[in-house]
């Protein structure tokens, strides 16, 4: 056990690499509904509900890398994952794996546990008043 426990000192690190990490993922998404990059299935014409959804991937993505405003922008962008899997996944199928909503799946809760965690460390929440 005192291993875990030393392993606990190391928690606000990880919460940022876990951040950082899908922060760049949500930020590709919009990218390329944005500006086609990369080069996908997404990428294409721009409906009002596309270009909402890509400027919050992207500009929302930026926030959250930056862990500027971070748990308003992760429950901004944990009900609009939420909103996105009922609308787009889940009438195509009843299971994730085979509508391809695990990914909105993921952000989603990945994002309701920032809303509760905090950014963790390299953040510009943490900045001195």
């Amino acid at each position: 056990m005192a291993l875990f426990d030393r392993l606990n000192q190391y928690q606000p690190y990880a919460l940022a690499v876990l951040r950082i990490m899908t922060a760049l993922q949500f930020i590709e998404h919009g990218t390329q509904k944005l500006f086609a990059f990369p080069d996908g299935e997404h990428a294409g014409a721009l409906t009002a509900l596309s270009l909402t959804q890509g400027i919050l991937e992207a500009f929302g993505g930026l926030l959250f890398l930056f862990g500027l405003f971070t748990r308003p922008v992760a429950f901004i962008l944990c009900g609009n994952m939420a909103v996105a899997y009922f609308m787009a996944h889940a009438p195509k199928s009843f299971f994730p794996v085979n509508n391809d909503g695990d990914a909105a799946i993921l952000f989603c809760f990945v994002f309701l546990f920032f809303v509760f965690s905090g950014p963790g460390f390299l953040a510009l929440d943490n900045r001195k008043k």
